[in-house]
């Protein structure tokens, strides 16, 4: 089957909301809310954001079902299709001003991912991603990163928003990376670390307790970057770890 006309449709609603999230960027007058605690932050701008992309996929796609971050699932009774969206991935970042945010979209097929596009507007990085096609940033195809050297690896890991309550919060497995790697960053984006290790700009990336909009998209950019992404465990929903297999393989001992 082929996936690129879902991707295409992909792209045009991340480019469109993207585009409204820029009239919010920086503006003194946003508004937001706090979610689950204060860590946990929801702006006007993703509630924008998110109307565009279902907008778009009820008008295009009515059959379909969606998943989205702010709103929940939206059930189509027996529906193989699954939109999978993240309207605004890094809304931190994005309520303090910084430009590492983006926007996340994935279509599932009777479970599998099948086409993603992880969007950064302020930076113009248009990534994509259809199953067996390759995945690609603004055009260009991207390869997995195949460092096998600890010392000279910089990665990207970030941290669960219930960290102040919960002791399983990643800062032991931080800690004790940081020791080994060169260098450890922490975007604020699972969406972006996930394509920035599809590009090979990490070597590798790892979390705890994802939720399926943050990783759709760019797990699958991965993948078809020639790379692996892998469970961590089962009982923190989707703990990660993602890069080369040449990579991971020596990664991988370091992480609980």
């Amino acid at each position: 089957m082929d996936y690129n006309q879902y991707l295409t449709k992909a792209m045009q609603w991340a480019k469109e909301a993207g585009d409204v999230t820029l009239r919010y960027f920086r503006n003194p007058e946003l508004k937001s809310v706090t979610k689950q605690n204060d860590f946990d932050v929801l702006t006007e701008a993703d509630k924008a954001a998110e109307k565009v992309i279902m907008d778009n996929i009820r008008r295009e796609f009515p059959s379909h079902s969606i998943l989205s971050e702010e709103s929940g699932t939206t059930t189509v009774c027996d529906s193989e299709w699954l939109w999978v969206i993240d309207p605004l991935d890094g809304t931190t970042n994005f309520k303090q001003g910084l430009p590492v945010y983006s926007i996340s979209i994935a279509l599932q097929h009777n479970g599998e991912t099948v086409a993603g596009v992880v969007y950064a507007p302020y930076l113009g990085e248009m990534f994509h991603a259809a199953k067996g096609s390759g995945a690609f940033l603004n055009g260009h195809k991207l390869h997995c990163g195949q460092n096998d050297r600890l010392s000279t690896m910089v990665v990207a890991t970030g941290m669960p928003y219930d960290r102040d309550r919960h002791p399983d919060n990643n800062l032991d497995n931080i800690a004790r990376v940081s020791m080994q790697v060169r260098g450890i960053r922490r975007m604020g984006s699972a969406a972006i670390d996930l394509a920035y290790t599809a590009a090979g700009y990490f070597d590798a990336y790892w979390e705890l307790n994802l939720n399926l909009w943050d990783i759709a998209a760019g797990a699958l950019m991965v993948q078809e970057a020639g790379g692996e992404v892998k469970s961590i465990r089962s009982d923190r929903n989707h703990s990660i770890m993602a890069g080369s297999r040449t990579s991971l393989n020596v990664f991988r001992p370091l992480i609980k």
